[in-house]
């Protein structure tokens, strides 16, 4: 509740004090800030109330709404006893006004909200290897192929591009080595295996075009008050490898893209990361070390942030140390483990001598708090039990048809509700395949083509070769019926004349069958020496 500039948010309690009021100073809120508390203590209203305090400041607020009743923040609260008596209760009747906040609901799968997308260039290779749980050698691997994509002008815009990316860098491994190094097409295969494992939870719809503008969250309504960007995460939450994706980038983006403005009245944008776990399971060293790095400078930039969950040993020290802002619900204490987290969280606020801080932890109701804020020099104040105001909207879940109003009702709709699919390394190596498979078939074609020419050929010149052998053979018979034929009438002749000169007329008739047959065999010899 924004009470002369300062945000009214708890009172003082249990004790009736005559300064009771608790106030969160609009100027330390990118002092950043933690609600934690077990289920069912109260963390939802109160971060509810902040986000309505922000909203009437000017100040746009972007939390996710895990159990689906967030978005009654769009919608007045309705008016019933316990309201009445909680009015009475904070003596705020003059002040208090049930009414609705400006609202923009976001689903990353698109179906209880606007689309919300990134691309895998914008999410970059270190972010990428936190959500698919790479090793230090996937991880190099997958910044090599984000410099490879780069280096060949391919935009990476979503999962399909990234996988066509890593198969056709593996499939062309020799080619790329002598300038980025060894590629082990096993790791690629790895990546690979965990990228469909992501698209499984929706990663396939999370990357895409148009990518969100983080600068849209920086919004106000039409009366000037901040817009509530609310995050539908229902089905989100069940998918924690996204979930942690979309927040890890969001934090990241928040830094990279926004100036500088120092100290500030009141921040530009407050950030409540509900689940906050999720952000820090399994984050590798650097991840950590770069989170760590976001929170203690983004406040320079006039955004403050808020961790929320169950336990204060979700969030690592190192974080722990920069929130400023505590708001402590009720915590369990059954086992060693959690009175040690109790201990730890008590450890973490300043002593108030009116009452013991870990004892306070594990009786408060439900709606009660400890909390410390930071005064205006930033030092934080001592432990105090407190009661949180009741929201002035819907504490309830909307209706389907109030909820697809407000999404269809937003400017945002019609410029992020339909996914596009440019032009980029999926269609472009696409495209370099087949033409490769083009070219690979023409000369499949011409090597048949010429086969068959050379086969034909070869048929060609066998058929001419025994046309040759077959009229060689005939000539061959010519020859010799002619060389008979001949050789035995001049050797008859010859012989008659050699036979009657010498022997008579008897051996005439004796030389001349001796010539016949010598003049057969001396032409038919001198033939065949011809025809070699």
């Amino acid at each position: 509740m924004n009470d002369n500039g300062m945000i009214y948010f708890a009172k003082k309690g249990p004790e009736e004090r005559p300064d009771q009021k608790i106030y969160l100073n609009p100027a330390m809120a990118n002092r950043h800030g933690f609600i934690g508390g077990a289920t069912g203590t109260g963390k939802s209203v109160t971060l509810k109330v902040l986000a309505e305090s922000f909203s009437q400041l000017g100040v746009p607020t972007f939390f996710s709404d895990v159990k689906g009743d967030m978005a009654g923040i769009a919608v007045p609260g309705e008016d019933n006893e316990g309201m009445q008596k909680r009015l009475d209760r904070f003596d705020i009747r003059d002040q208090f006004e049930y009414r609705g906040f400006p609202v923009t609901i976001y689903d990353i799968y698109g179906e209880k909200g606007i689309p919300l997308r990134t691309t895998v260039s914008e999410m970059g290779p270190q972010l990428m290897s936190q959500i698919l749980y790479l090793n230090e050698t996937q991880t190099d691997l997958l910044t090599v192929s984000y410099k490879i994509a780069d280096d060949l002008q391919m935009l990476l815009i979503d999962t399909k591009d990234l996988k066509s990316m890593l198969t056709y860098i593996s499939e062309n491994a020799a080619e790329f080595e002598e300038e980025y190094g060894h590629i082990t097409k096993t790791s690629m295969a790895t990546i690979i295996r965990s990228i469909v494992a992501l698209e499984a939870e929706g990663a396939d719809q999370f990357f895409g075009e148009p990518a969100i503008n983080i600068t849209d969250f920086f919004t106000l309504g039409p009366d000037g008050r901040g817009m509530v960007n609310i995050l539908d995460a229902e089905s989100l939450i069940n998918k924690p490898k996204l979930y942690s994706a979309f927040m890890l980038y969001l934090l990241s983006e928040l830094f990279e893209i926004l100036p500088e403005v120092g100290d500030v009245e009141k921040p530009k944008m407050v950030f409540f990361f509900d689940e906050a776990h999720l952000l820090f399971n399994n984050a590798s060293k650097p991840l950590l070390e770069k989170i760590i790095q976001v929170v203690k400078l983004i406040r320079s930039k006039g955004v403050g942030l808020f961790f929320i969950t169950q336990s204060p040993g979700d969030i690592p020290s190192a974080v722990m140390a920069q929130l400023g802002n505590k708001i402590e619900h009720g915590l369990h204490a059954y086992t060693p483990a959690e009175q040690k987290v109790v201990k730890a969280a008590a450890d973490s606020f300043r002593e108030n001598p009116e009452f013991n801080t870990e004892e306070a932890l594990t009786s408060l109701g439900t709606g009660e708090a400890v909390v410390s804020v930071l005064d205006e020099k930033g030092a934080p104040s001592v432990a105090e039990y407190a009661y949180i105001l009741p929201p002035e909207s819907s504490m309830s879940a909307i209706s389907e048809e109030t909820r697809d109003r407000l999404v269809k009702e937003s400017v945002l709709y019609t410029k992020y509700g339909t996914m596009v699919d440019p032009d980029s390394a999926y269609e472009i190596i696409a495209r370099m395949k087949a033409k490769v498979e083009e070219e690979q078939s023409q000369a499949e074609a011409a090597a048949a083509e010429q086969a068959q020419s050379d086969k034909e050929a070869a048929k060609a010149e066998k058929e001419a070769a025994k046309a040759d052998e077959k009229k060689r053979k005939e000539l061959d018979r010519i020859r010799k019926r002619v060389a008979s034929t001949t050789g035995s009438s001049v050797g008859r002749e010859v012989g008659k004349a050699v036979g009657e000169a010498v022997f008579g007329k008897k051996g005439k008739t004796i030389f001349g069958n001796i010539g016949s047959t010598l003049g057969r065999n001396i032409l038919g010899t001198l033939a065949k020496i011809d025809r070699d």
